[in-house]
Order: C-alpha cells, then structure tokens, then sequence
C-alpha cells in the first residue's frame, strides 16, 4: 500500500471502509476499500466471491478492479475512482429527471446487468448507493454479496437493503433467482421518476405492507409458489386493491409505467431478463418525428368520447426545404370506460417516435414510423417496410383484449381491394 496515499473517507459498509487515494507513481486518483475482517492467508482473499465476480465481470458499466493487495492481515481492494453514487445524485436533485436522462441511467444499469447475468452471477444487492457515477456513466459497484446462478441453494433471505428486496427474499425463499435483481431494478426506475423510494418500509414486515399498497395483495392466481413459501404460511397479508401506478408517478409515460408493473411483479417468472427489458418500448423512443401537417381550423374532437375512434393524419417526412415526401396514418383513438387512462398523458416537450427493432432477424428492414403529436398518449407502433394493401385496426375485436399494459393489441388486416389512396402507415393511440 506504499504506492497509495489516502485522501479522505468517502463510503462506510458492512464488510469494509471506502477511501478515496491517489497513486504517488502515477498521480491516478483510485477508491480503495479496506476490509474490516483481518485475513491470514492469501487464499482466503482470492476465494472471496467479491474478487471471483470482479476477476471475470470486464464491462463498461461494472466498476473495474485494478489490484488486491494485503499488508498486515488487512484486505485492500483497489477500484477505478468515480465521482458519486446514483443516490447522492437522486438527494441533491432539486426537480425530477426528464425521462431522457432516466432512460440513459436505467440502459447503462441493464447493459451491465444483462452482463453479470449472462457470465453466471447475480449481484443480490442493487440498490442507488451502488450505481456509480461520473459525468451520465453509471457503474455497478459493490459485489460483496454477489453470488454464482449456478451455485447450490440454500441462499441467505436477508440480501439487498430492505427497500430494493424483492417479495420472495422477504418470504423467506431459499432458491431465488437473478429474478430479485430485476426487482430492485424496477424500484430504482420508479424512485428516478419520483425521487422518492417505491417501497419505503421500516420492518420487513411494513416492506411486505408497502409492497401490498401499490401491487396489491397477492394471491395463488397471481403468485401460487410465493403462497407456499415458508413466511407465507403463517403470514397475514394486508387485503389491499392495487393502486394505478400513473398516480403514483404522474411524471412517467405509459411505456415507464408498464415497465415497473413488469419488473416489480409479485411472480418472479413474470419478469423480464435483464436483456428483455432492454428491448422494452420504454429504450426504443428516439427524439427524431416529421411534423404533420394540422388543419388550423380543424376543431379538437371531445376526448370525452366513450366510443372509440379513427384518425387519419398527413405527415410531412421532408428533411430539406425543398424536399416535398408525405404520407398519411390511419390511427385508432380508443377510450375505456371506467379508466382514466386515456386521459393520462404524460407532459414531453417534443414529439417522439419509436424505434421498432423486431424485424432484426428477417429479411424486413426496421426503420422509424410516426406517432401522434405529444399531447396525446402513444402506444405500440409496428413497422411495416412496404404497404401492398392498406391495414386497419378492427377496434371491437381490438378493445375487450386490453388488460392495462398499452403494449397488448394485435393488428387486424383488413384488405381494401381496388383501394387508390397512398400507402397507410398505422398507429394505436392509447
């Protein structure tokens, strides 16, 4: 430890103590965890879980070991230095994130998360105060309860700090998956939005109460293993309806919203990989849209409707002055009685569109298709490469599918023979 000299204390855990140093060769500002056990062999110290992990998992949004060094029975671990943690930029921020930036947070988090999953480990303890830092690049830090997938149960239940632990760690299971991980991801996506925790108890059983209070409670339809789960058995789950997310974090749009309902599911076979998120619509909306082209004395239609509705938009997809390209979408504005989805509608500043990738694979080219102007709510928007045959949305058959995620209507193709209008590009508005 010569080589290091230590400035200040920037982190206190469980198992070691956080300095920031500098290199007195090379003038590298470092971290430098000092454990708190004394260790006696350097077996011992290469056998750690945390130093296996950190070995093998080389990613740009995992913080990267440099060296392990011990001098007089005590461990240090030499990390790359970032400037802070992700809840010391949560605390100081005065008002909420705009979803562009919670968007470059949550890909970085999931990049490097779908990484650690898919070389054999899951991390156990995802939480702010362990997402690094520097200049927008986050970093996954502190892999001292990281554990094998493929390692034998039983795991310890008590993992993660209590606000990020997922339901069936709190059940006291004893075979959990990289599932919890995904979990605790989905209550740092809302807390972006909110600035505030999802599930902030004080006991684990008023973390179980919380959970109930926004998911609801659950039951064998919706979670029959957690049922049988050792705690369960003997324990009283407060009878409580879900709440809508929406109300909870206003500030989100639809695509986020689905996104945490997925992640914090009470059935961890429910949620998605840490890959699937990523090809979520919520990390496929770009900032690029052709203006269309309104009618001034077009007078808005009562949103009120309880009937559903089509709408038929001229776009204008001119990047140049001189440029003349328009086309038009055929759109369905449905409305569901007894909701207030269609009135939710999240505030942006400008228009998007999505980004479709689900053609990758096939000789069909994914490209860019309009959405509606931002004052309305957007859903899913399909890319069809080329228009032989105009499609339609069979809004009967289309309505008594929805089940609350904007992302579950299926297109209906209705040929138009003999038709003499443009090629329709489709859009579902929700």
């Amino acid at each position: 430890m010569e080589r290091y000299k230590l400035l200040r204390e920037i982190g206190d855990g469980t198992c070691g103590n956080v300095f920031m140093a500098y290199n007195v060769e090379t003038n590298e500002i470092v971290a430098v965890k000092k454990m708190k056990r004394k260790f006696f062999q350097w077996e011992e110290c290469v056998s750690l879980r945390e130093v296996k992990a950190l070995q093998k998992l080389i990613h740009p949004n995992i913080v990267k070991l440099k060296e392990v060094t011990m001098e007089n029975h005590e461990l240090f671990f030499i990390f790359e230095h970032m400037d802070c943690n992700l809840y010391d930029v949560i605390r100081e921020r005065q008002v909420p994130f705009s979803e562009v930036d919670i968007r470059n947070y949550m890909v970085q988090i999931l990049q490097g998360l779908a990484y650690m999953h898919n070389n054999g480990f899951f991390h156990r303890d995802l939480k702010p105060e362990n997402l690094l830092v520097t200049n927008g690049i986050v970093k996954i830090a502190d892999f001292g309860l990281a554990r094998e997938v493929s390692s034998n149960p039983p795991y310890t239940d008590y993992v993660s700090t209590r606000w990020y632990r997922a339901p069936e760690v709190l059940l006291q299971s004893s075979a959990y998956t990289p599932a919890i991980d995904m979990w605790a991801v989905g209550a740092i996506l809302a807390e972006l939005f909110t600035l505030s925790p999802l599930f902030p108890g004080e006991s684990e059983t008023d973390q179980l109460y919380k959970i109930c209070t926004v998911l609801g409670t659950p039951d064998c339809t919706i979670w029959p293993e957690g049922m049988n789960l050792p705690r369960s058995c003997s324990f009283k789950f407060f009878q409580i309806p879900p709440r809508n997310l929406w109300e909870l974090i206003p500030n989100a749009s639809l695509e986020a919203i689905d996104l945490i309902q997925q992640l914090c599911s009470w059935d961890p076979r429910r949620r998605p990989t840490a890959e699937q998120a990523l090809q979520h619509p919520f990390f496929n909306v770009c900032n690029w849209v052709p203006r269309p082209v309104h009618d001034a004395s077009h007078t808005k239609i009562n949103e009120t409707k309880t009937q559903p509705r089509l709408e038929l938009n001229l776009w204008d997809f001119s990047t140049e002055p001189d440029d003349c390209f328009l086309d038009l979408t055929l759109s369905l504005k449905p409305s569901f009685p007894g909701t207030d989805l269609a009135n939710h509608v999240p505030q942006r500043t400008e228009e998007e569109i999505l980004l479709y990738s689900g053609f990758e694979n096939t000789p069909v080219k994914s490209g860019f298709w309009p959405l509606v102007p931002s004052d309305r709510p957007v859903g899913d928007v399909p890319v069809i490469p080329s228009w032989q045959q105009a499609y339609m949305v069979d809004s009967q058959a289309a309505l008594p599918g929805f089940s609350g995620s904007p992302f579950g209507h299926s297109l209906q193709p209705n040929l138009l023979e003999n038709h003499s209008l443009a090629p329709i590009r489709q859009v579902n508005f929700f």
